[in-house]
């Protein structure tokens, strides 16, 4: 049996061949680094793996797919979570892979406390950079099957308009023939961000990699005592982010582009919408994906209506 017949659908999408095989990393790559929220220090591993198995982490012998029915809301990242295990921020891993075209992966990750059930995701410069690299690295190949076989990529082309909201924060998705992401945001209470908007060419892993993968996340310096004190961005600097102050501006220029902040969320956005990948297959919907305010929560609540679970 083909991956495409088993794949997961509901009325909103039709799963179509992308004339391209399903591929995997070509080595394994390592990477080392502190994660935003917890402060701690963990290790990720990328390893290739068969087609058809997708993209998953295994933290713990315990396998969790990269998959949306396992995601969980949580504050300012996006977790997984499967038996009691969470790994948490992997957003900017999974968007590297996804926009590469790492179909599939299993994802080694370990820190150094053997009694945690938790555990992160580096968080490097804040951006999809050093996951780039890494991908870049050790190259790509052609995946094949326990039989040898390969299998050809399937990609999800959205049917009529699908869409998610809440309060005055929207996500929506229009049949297109390619993926196009257009993305804006607000935030008024930081004049030298305000109101912008981005909008990708027809996105490919060049213009990933040119005009996404560089862009860092990025905080309101008023509200970075209030993380804190939630238990969030302990591990934060201004070498892990860009920084904003109401009143002050940028507080560590220069930006990569005078629109990072609303390139990162685009980031954010692949990364979570890659959740929505089966059995090796793409992720990302083949679709004109337009949001305003969008969060982790919102790119998550389009995924589970794409799939059919809401």
């Amino acid at each position: 049996m083909s991956a495409s017949n088993a794949l997961r659908s509901s009325k909103l999408v039709s799963w179509k061949p992308t004339g391209t095989l399903q591929k995997t990393l070509a080595g394994s790559v390592e990477r080392r680094g502190k994660a935003l929220h917890s402060g701690k220090v963990s290790t990720v591993r990328l390893c290739p793996e068969r087609a058809s198995r997708g993209r998953y982490f295994d933290f713990r012998s315990n396998s969790i797919p990269a998959s949306v029915e396992f995601a969980q809301v949580s504050p300012l990242c996006t977790t997984l979570c499967k038996d009691g295990f969470r790994v948490r921020t992997v957003e900017h891993l999974l968007s590297a892979l996804e926009a590469a075209g790492v179909d599939n992966c299993r994802i080694e990750i370990e820190d150094f406390d053997a009694q945690e059930h938790d555990v992160e995701i580096p968080i490097f410069d804040g951006s999809a950079r050093e996951w780039v690299a890494a991908v870049e690295e050790v190259g790509l190949k052609v995946a094949t099957d326990p039989e040898g076989k390969n299998v050809e990529k399937m990609a999800p082309h959205v049917n009529e308009p699908v869409y998610a909201y809440r309060n005055d924060s929207f996500l929506a998705a229009f049949p297109s023939e390619v993926v196009r992401i257009t993305y804006g945001i607000n935030f008024p209470q930081a004049p030298v961000i305000g109101c912008q908007w981005f909008s990708t060419p027809p996105l490919d892993n060049l213009v990933y990699s040119m005009h996404i993968a560089l862009s860092r996340t990025f905080c309101i310096y008023e509200e970075v005592e209030q993380m804190r004190n939630a238990g969030l961005i302990k591990g934060g600097s201004l070498e892990n982010a860009i920084v904003c102050s109401a009143s002050k501006g940028w507080l560590n220029p220069p930006l990569h582009f005078s629109d990072e902040p609303c390139r990162h969320k685009i980031l954010d956005l692949i990364g979570d919408l890659s959740l929505f990948a089966q059995f090796g297959n793409q992720g990302l919907p083949v679709a004109h994906i337009v949001a305003y305010k969008g969060g982790h929560a919102l790119h998550a609540d389009l995924a589970r209506r794409l799939m059919g679970m809401i």
